[in-house]
């Protein structure tokens, strides 16, 4: 299985990669199934507003919905609602009908009944500990289990047989969606974020911080926390755990290493994607930046959002927002563009709690920046400003971030709801417009592009009268 699954990534590296015009060889991207995998375990991360308490047996669960290869859904389960209950509440057997779902856990029997009842073609899940834990030592808390031989609860036990039963009653096959990285990529992920704009605001303001061992220390932190919450530290426990699951096949050696291998790999690009954007001083706010001699014009009585005076209050959690531009960082690794990424994720802001997990946010559209839908590998110029021949560069051809996140939304948005669109990137003359025209209302982006114009791209408008709040990463103001 791990031979066919190499042979594929291998395939697809060759015909989805876009190269640049200098001699640098192939970018790596992010499969599909492996950039799902990672939005559902970020999403079971996501940050709570509130103190909630979970059943200790019942595990917080991540879930990305799928539909023609395009995400439609982000959930998260709250303290309540289980995430699969969360994806059937909110699309309805239509919108899930003729869908794939990837959990961050094996999903419990009562979130499986509902989606099997969908119409859900597919359910990929990671392979470690389940909804309904089988680690009756390791709690919602993710604290380690207390030592060898705990056994799985009673209700876990009960719950594993009605999840088999209900696999094996004729619903959509219930599978491991990891695929092995393409060569390079964990290398290039850390080369991006070490680089990325928003580390590079962070060292501008703090010019006596080492932006290397304060990427470094960042990602020893999360890699920790995210190694607590997916990975099973011990083998023979993981392989107890496998075997429960009904996957024996991955238990024998050399399978469960190079399962156990594949696992850390994806955590730990996970780590060096967070690593990207350290909190310390900094955040989203829409304070006059350093690199703003005057107040921006946006903030005026024509934005209903934004108070004529004195700092703005951000509609949503620095923890929030942050959360919400690595989902974003996660989708630019799998752009097309052969030097510049650009993730984008449009969430709205509904006026009532949802009793799940993202509170009062539910997911718009995503995307990332790539050539028309149904392009062939280099049929279009891949070549950036620095190349004299205007009329072989990229710039006509590839849809931004932005347009794809609009274009391709999963809902539409009640009139007057907050709309707020986090990129990864400082939006371009061409998408502002359309920002604007689509009643976005917030945008949380970097600035460092702010105010320049590179011939066939520019970055002019965005500090103009914009329309939407502009909430930009920088240093925290003083009150």
């Amino acid at each position: 299985m791990e031979t066919e699954n190499l042979s594929e990534a291998r395939r697809t590296q060759s015909r989805e990669t876009q190269t640049d015009y200098r001699p640098q060889g192939q970018v790596p991207r992010l499969c599909q199934a492996n950039l799902f995998t990672l939005l559902s375990l970020w999403m079971e991360r996501f940050p709570r507003e509130t103190s909630e308490d979970h059943d200790p047996v019942v595990r917080p669960c991540g879930l990305v919905v799928v539909r023609g290869g395009r995400v439609r859904g982000l959930h998260v389960s709250g303290p309540l609602l289980h995430v699969g209950q969360e994806a059937v509440l909110r699309h309805g057997g239509a919108g899930l009908e003729g869908s794939q779902l990837y959990f961050s856990r094996r999903p419990c029997s009562a979130c499986l009944k509902m989606v099997v009842n969908a119409g859900v073609i597919q359910v990929f899940f990671w392979p470690g500990d389940p909804e309904v834990s089988v680690l009756s030592g390791r709690g919602a808390d993710r604290s380690p289990a207390p030592g060898p031989g705990v056994g799985p609860s009673p209700e876990a036990l009960l719950d594993l047989g009605a999840v088999e039963r209900l696999r094996a009653g004729g619903g959509p096959p219930v599978v491991v969606a990891l695929r092995p990285l393409a060569p390079g990529l964990p290398q290039y992920v850390d080369l991006k974020a070490r680089t990325s704009d928003f580390m590079e605001r962070v060292q501008e303001d703090q010019p006596e911080q080492d932006g290397d061992e304060l990427f470094r220390r960042q990602r020893r932190s999360h890699l920790q926390e995210l190694s607590r919450a997916f990975l099973i530290p011990c083998e023979r426990e993981h392989r107890a755990v496998l075997e429960l699951l009904g996957l024996e096949a991955f238990c024998q050696d050399p399978d469960l290493s190079t399962l156990r291998s594949s696992m850390l790999q994806l955590v730990e690009l996970l780590a060096s994607v967070s690593a990207g954007l350290p909190l310390l001083h900094h955040g989203f706010y829409c304070a006059a930046s350093p690199r703003d001699p005057a107040p921006p014009a946006w903030l005026s009585k024509e934005s209903p959002d934004v108070a004529p005076r004195g700092p703005v209050p951000p509609p949503v959690s620095q923890a929030v927002a942050r959360h919400c531009i690595i989902q974003a960082t996660l989708l630019a690794f799998r752009t097309e563009d052969p030097k510049v990424g650009v993730g984008a994720v449009i969430w709205a802001q509904a006026e009532l709690d949802g009793g799940d997990g993202t509170g009062r946010l539910y997911l718009v559209g995503c995307g990332y920046n790539a050539y028309p839908v149904g392009s062939q590998y280099a049929q279009y110029p891949q070549l950036d400003t620095k190349h004299p021949d205007r009329g072989r560069t990229k710039y006509r051809y590839i849809i931004h971030a932005e347009q794809n996140a609009l274009t391709f939304r999963s809902r539409e948005v009640c009139p007057g709801q907050r709309l707020l669109l986090f990129v990864t990137k400082c939006p371009c003359d061409e998408c502002v417009p359309l920002i604007r025209a689509a009643g976005v209302t917030h945008v949380f982006t970097s600035d460092q592009d702010a105010g320049k114009d590179k011939g066939d791209i520019s970055y002019l408008l965005f500090r103009g009268p914009i329309g939407p709040s502009r909430l930009t990463w920088q240093k925290r103001p003083l009150l």
